[in-house]
Order: C-alpha cells, then sequence, then structure tokens
C-alpha cells in the first residue's frame, strides 16, 4: 500500500467506484458527509477535500491493483503541541479487513510519529461506532472516554469515543505492527497466522 495526497482528477474514479453510488450507503452511516448517489455531487466533495489543508486528505493506494481503494485525513491538526488526529477514514469493499488496511494505518503513524514528529495521535468516532471503537484498540491506541453531546452530525448529537498514541508508545507498537505485516505471517491463501495484538505494550 501506499499514501499520495489526494487528488480529485487522479483519484475520482477509482473513489468514485470503490465508495459512491447505491449500495455504499453503509460506508458513510457515521461519517460527517456522503453517501453521494450523484457522481457530480462526489466529484464537488472530493475537490473540496483535495483543497483542504486540514482536514488534509491522502489517497490510500493499492500497488499491487495501481488504484485508489480509499481515503483517511490527517486533522485538528495542533503543530504547537504537536497533537494530531486521524480520521475521515472511508475504506472500500475491497479494502476492508485485507492486510492492506492495516498497512495503510501503520504508515500513516509511522508518518506522523517519525517523519512529522507529532508526540500524540489522535483517534476519534462516533461512540455508536462499533467497528470503528475496536479498530482504534487492534491499531494500538488507548481508550480515553466518551465525550458526550461532542458534536451535531447529519442533524443528530453525537456522543464521541476518543482514543489515543503517544510517541513514547510508538516504538513497541511499531514492532508488532511490523511483525504482524511481515510476510511470514500469512499463509498461501493470505490469511493471518496470527492476529494483531498490542495487549503486550499496554501492561
Amino acid at each position: 500500500m501506499s499514501l499520495v495526497p489526494l487528488e480529485a482528477a487522479e483519484h475520482g474514479d477509482d473513489l468514485w467506484r470503490g465508495t459512491g453510488g447505491a449500495g455504499n450507503e453503509p460506508l458513510w452511516l457515521y461519517m460527517g458527509d456522503g453517501p453521494f448517489f450523484e457522481r457530480e455531487t462526489f466529484d464537488a466533495n472530493l475537490e473540496g477535500k483535495a483543497a483542504s489543508d486540514d482536514p488534509l486528505f491522502y489517497a490510500i493506494i493499492d500497488r499491487a491493483l495501481c488504484r485508489a481503494v480509499g481515503h483517511a485525513a490527517l486533522m485538528r491538526i495542533d503543530r504547537r503541541h504537536r497533537v494530531i488526529e486521524v480520521g475521515n477514514i472511508v475504506y472500500a469493499p475491497a479494502l476492508q479487513r485485507t492486510r492492506g488496511a492495516t498497512d495503510a494505518m501503520f504508515l500513516l503513524a509511522r508518518y506522523v510519529f517519525e517523519e512529522l514528529g507529532y508526540r500524540r495521535y489522535e483517534w476519534k468516532c462516533n461512540s455508536l461506532n462499533e467497528p470503528s471503537r475496536r479498530a482504534a484498540l487492534r491499531l494500538g491506541f488507548s481508550f480515553e472516554g466518551i465525550f458526550r453531546q461532542h458534536m451535531i452530525i447529519k442533524g443528530r448529537n453525537r456522543d464521541t469515543a476518543w482514543f489515543s498514541m503517544l510517541d513514547s508508545e510508538w516504538p513497541s507498537r511499531k514492532q508488532e505492527f511490523e511483525r504482524w505485516l511481515a510476510p511470514a505471517n500469512f499463509d498461501s491463501e493470505g490469511r493471518q497466522r496470527t492476529a494483531l495484538d498490542h495487549s503486550a505494550s499496554f501492561r
């Protein structure tokens, strides 16, 4: 997998096929925008995302398929205190529950800690979004609590579950990511031999 700055013209066709149109409504259930049923509306939204500095959007590229299979953003960027959040994560069905999905999050975390030098990396989601909450824990974030009525999303109150990862925790998280992502951890059909498990580094 690779992550590149989102460009509407370059990635629009792939992302529309993977995340737009009828049938992809569940991808947008907890997002602040979408779903998108018309290509024109989708393209206008994507152009806005590509032009944004915060959130700063990246296309997730499956290098084997040579196409974009999702996007994610770094957001609420606080350079003074070196705090940053990952969000606006939308995976096409082809990316969900794959090695590549985890690899994309590993690449972003490594970029945040090792290249940008941030000290706190945040993950926030609707408290009702159980898949996102499970993903945060699986990826090595620590649960910090629920912020009640934190936001209004699509006309409804949203309680927000907060998670974080710190720079002091990153070395152990990185080691577990690299162990899990290693080719030896997957059989000939691409199935994991052992699960991603950050529990040891929480002790």
